[in-house]
């Protein structure tokens, strides 16, 4: 009877395998086929910690499988540093391309790694490195100290000489007016613009670059601002503004389309115009 028994539970398990395992098999080839090829793409990234005793620049590799990655450089990064090497140091916040933070030089060029696509071509290696000409802080964190207190020099806000209605009323605007701030005000003030200017590289501490400049004349053509004249005795040394040969790095590499190299040149014909002006008073 017990034979009997074990017999027939081996025929039912017999009977019943055989399309369970054929299933299995099925799935397992199902899935195999639809598994994406791994894409493995090296990212050489610019290290240095001057907390470490004898640390020295240097760049290091890391590999990443695009298919489990974001599609923007920003993305692998923090990957590299959730995943595999959390000591990895950069600056990010809105990931939108509104703050500036992520600001770095990617394959030779100054851009937002949130905004840059990385390359799908696994061959190349992606290089990224810190803004250029700058002291760094930490791996791909650049000391933007003197950058700005350079920006606070041009006094970036609204001033007028009679303050007396000084939040009482609105400081209206014509439509026109306010046009001429159109590709102006949307500097989020990353600094790849000034960083990739070649004068600016070498007269940083007197030239006031690119940005600074942009955002100088952003200020001196405010129909609402009344020290245009000011603002523009403050350039007149032979550095502040007149370093810039119209190289034009900055409008070209400029993350948000605007063009620093034209504002610089505007700025520089309303000088023109405030000299002869001063020179008939006098």
């Amino acid at each position: 009877m017990i034979t009997y028994i074990s017999v027939c539970v081996c025929v039912s398990v017999l009977i019943l395998s055989p399309p369970l395992l054929l299933q299995a098999v099925r799935y397992a080839q199902t899935a195999a086929a639809t598994a994406p090829q791994p894409r493995v793409k090296k990212f050489q990234v610019y290290r240095w910690d001057p907390d470490t005793v004898g640390d020295k620049p240097r760049m290091q590799t890391f590999e990443i499988d695009l298919n489990t990655c974001g599609p923007m450089v920003l993305d692998a990064l923090i990957k590299i540093k959730n995943e595999m090497d959390g000591t990895l140091t950069f600056r990010r916040s809105c990931r939108e391309g509104i703050c500036g933070s992520c600001a770095m030089n990617i394959n030779g060029g100054n851009t937002l790694a949130c905004l840059n696509k990385i390359d799908t071509n696994t061959r190349k290696a992606t290089k990224i490195y810190p803004l250029p000409h700058m002291y760094v802080v930490k791996d791909l964190v650049p000391d933007m100290s003197h950058f700005y207190a350079q920006y606070k020099s041009i006094e970036p806000y609204l001033k007028k000489k009679d303050e007396t209605n000084e939040g009482k009323e609105q400081y209206h605007q014509t439509v026109e007016d306010r046009q001429k701030l159109d590709g102006l005000y949307e500097c989020i003030l990353c600094a790849c613009c000034s960083t990739s200017c070649p004068s600016y590289w070498w007269n940083g501490d007197k030239y006031l670059g690119p940005a600074v400049l942009m955002q100088a004349y952003r200020w001196m053509i405010d129909s609402r601002d009344e020290f245009t004249e000011e603002r523009l005795s403050k350039l007149q040394d032979p550095f502040s503004l007149y370093r810039c040969h119209t190289i034009m790095n900055c409008t070209k590499t400029c993350p948000k389309g605007l063009n620093p190299g034209k504002a610089i040149a505007e700025i520089k014909k309303m000088m023109a115009t405030y000299k002869e002006k001063k020179s008939a008073v006098a």
